[in-house]
């Protein structure tokens, strides 16, 4: 059927500068449809290094949640891999708006080699065999959503960068994989991220059937993320929860089966 691999799992800047943790996305691979979700910096290296090997030229798609350089800084060469060089027309690429244009993230010469380009907003949209929904409009200082994906039953969720919000609860509800990017162990209150109390909240009310941890920053770095693992665990032993490293994948066909 597929599978999720995180590619790279590194949460904001000084991560990403460092590369402590790689800054390259997630690929999602259902049936024969390929996406990659926020391209960032090392998104084309890691994709050719990977085991086995990732072939960007096979791409259908690219999703941006939003803007930022540490989602989206490979956004252009991963273009030119899906429109082979720019010799096909093919690919869709989806975008919030302000990442195209004055001010925008993608080059102009690219946009003529895509398939199609969809602008991102709350509402239900389509690649390939792969379905997915914009539930809300996450709070973040650029125009930024999160991801849910329905694969044959199973509802797949990707919280990207947001402040928390008590409607992330209520949007996700019913998700079977919930990934949620944690920059912060604790609470910077002047800052639009969830930190690891926010997310654990979430992950607690909505009681997934396994939550992935992931976009981690310098602070949840230096608590080690395998030892915060081990303690949330304890914590919430009804729920599977992994805290994410680079590489890690997730079967779609065992999921499915579970």
């Amino acid at each position: 059927m597929g599978f999720i691999k995180f590619l790279g799992t590194a949460g904001a800047r000084f991560v990403m500068i460092k590369q402590l943790r790689s800054s390259a996305g997630t690929w999602l691979r259902f049936k024969s449809t390929n996406i990659i979700i926020d391209p960032g910096p090392g998104s084309i290296v890691k994709c050719n290094s990977s085991k086995p090997k990732l072939d960007p030229t096979s791409l259908d798609a690219i999703i941006l949640t939003h803007k930022h350089l540490d989602h989206c800084g490979d956004t252009n060469v991963m273009i030119e891999a899906m429109t082979q060089g720019r010799f096909k027309k093919r690919g869709v690429l989806f975008t919030p708006a302000d990442a195209l244009g004055e001010e925008g993230v993608i080059f102009s010469y690219l946009m003529d080699s895509l398939e199609k380009i969809v602008i991102l907003d709350k509402g239900k949209f389509s690649v390939g065999d792969i379905d997915f929904e914009i539930p809300v409009i996450n709070l973040h200082p650029v125009k930024t959503y999160g991801l849910k994906f329905y694969l044959d039953g199973k509802i797949i969720s990707f919280v990207s960068d947001t402040k928390y919000f008590d409607e992330l609860i209520s949007v996700y509800k019913g998700t079977s994989i919930l990934v949620l990017n944690v920059v912060f162990c604790q609470r910077k209150d002047n800052i639009e991220h969830l930190c690891l109390q926010d997310a654990m909240k979430i992950v607690e009310a909505i009681k997934p059937k396994k939550a992935i941890l992931t976009h981690f920053g310098m602070t949840m770095l230096k608590q080690k993320p395998y030892l915060l693992e081990k303690k949330i665990r304890e914590q919430f032993v009804d729920i599977d929860i992994k805290c994410a490293y680079d590489g890690l994948t997730l079967d779609l066909d065992v999921i499915a089966q579970q």
